[in-house]
């Protein structure tokens, strides 16, 4: 493939749509005749999705959306690819375009923090009063994330509020910035934390992806790269000073290979080397190593004896039948 005959797309909206099981149905189809790749949720609250393909079917997409009235100034977030950053198109009927599953349900077009550009975040970001607070996973965290940025010790959104709940002497009278990938997490959760009693709460517009584009922030601040759902599994954010903060599950030398634990009951994402997840036999603990459906040790063919070797080598012995 030639470089950036291929568009990566990421948007969302909270608007009301009818008959949104219908809508996804057909959002499906046509997205299949495009040739696009990706994942779209649907919603009656709205929707939420990434795309991808060449440039001549992400731009009719676009227009696609842009016809609707209720998407006529969707906002999509483009990045330039040399490929397809998915492997298949799914469109998806949800109750919510991301699940935060609260105890009462709230729309954050009537309640929502305070969104701000990039610069007048990053300007916020130095005010030495500002609580800075990463609203993504913890493993999304570990990747990258802007400087002094809190890290939720959650590993699913849905966790984030009882999170918050148990520190909130963090956040309480205090300015509170949130951060995510595109914006839609915070939409919600910036409106959550208001009605939680922390009043002052402000978001960053188009999430760190609109930050990392913005021509006067150029990703500044930012430290690593960002974690993307989807086959590029990073993008580069800071263009100013660029840096790597992602530590080696193993070893903790610096590092931003994210792969998955090969014991498929684990499936554990860690920040590996080639050279460490050969090592560990692709297992994130001893017990993953050992398990008879390790994917890692499968795929290498290793005999029973070589497997015992590579143990012995780390420390280990074999005390599962491998």
């Amino acid at each position: 493939m030639n470089n950036n005959e291929f568009q990566v797309l990421l948007y969302y909206k909270y608007v009301p749509i009818k008959d949104a099981e219908q809508f996804a149905k057909d959002e499906l189809q046509f997205c299949k005749s495009l040739g696009l790749k990706g994942r779209i949720l649907i919603g009656d609250e709205g929707i939420n999705g990434t795309v991808s393909g060449p440039k001549e079917a992400t731009e009719r997409y676009m227009e696609h959306m842009h016809a609707m009235e209720e998407f006529s100034d969707l906002w999509f977030k483009i990045n330039e690819a040399d490929d397809y950053a998915h492997k298949k198109m799914f469109v998806r009927y949800r109750e919510e375009i991301v699940s935060l599953n609260l105890e009462e349900d709230l729309n954050p077009n009537e309640l929502s923090g305070t969104h701000l550009d990039p610069a007048d975040f990053r300007e916020a970001m130095l005010d030495e009063d500002t609580v800075l607070l990463d609203t993504r996973n913890d493993y999304e965290y570990d990747l990258g994330h802007f400087k002094g940025a809190i890290r939720p010790d959650i590993r699913n959104f849905r966790e984030l509020p009882e999170w918050v709940r148990e520190n909130k002497e963090k956040f309480m009278d205090k300015k509170v910035l949130v951060y995510c990938t595109g914006g839609v997490r915070c939409e919600k959760f910036s409106g959550w934390m208001i009605r939680e009693g922390i009043e002052n709460v402000s978001q960053l517009n188009g999430g760190i992806e609109n930050y990392g584009q913005d021509d006067e922030t150029r990703g500044d601040l930012w430290e690593g790269k960002m974690y993307v759902f989807d086959d590029r599994i990073s993008v580069p954010i800071n263009h100013v000073d660029p840096s790597i903060v992602g530590k080696d599950y193993f070893d903790g030398t610096p590092c931003e290979r994210y792969v998955n634990c090969g014991n498929p009951e684990c499936n554990k994402q860690i920040l590996a080397s080639e050279e460490n997840q050969e090592k560990h036999l692709g297992g994130c603990t001893h017990e993953c190593r050992v398990h008879p459906r390790n994917r890692y040790v499968q795929a290498k063919g290793w005999s029973h004896d070589e497997i015992v070797a590579r143990l012995a080598a780390i420390g280990e012995e074999l005390t599962v039948e491998a």
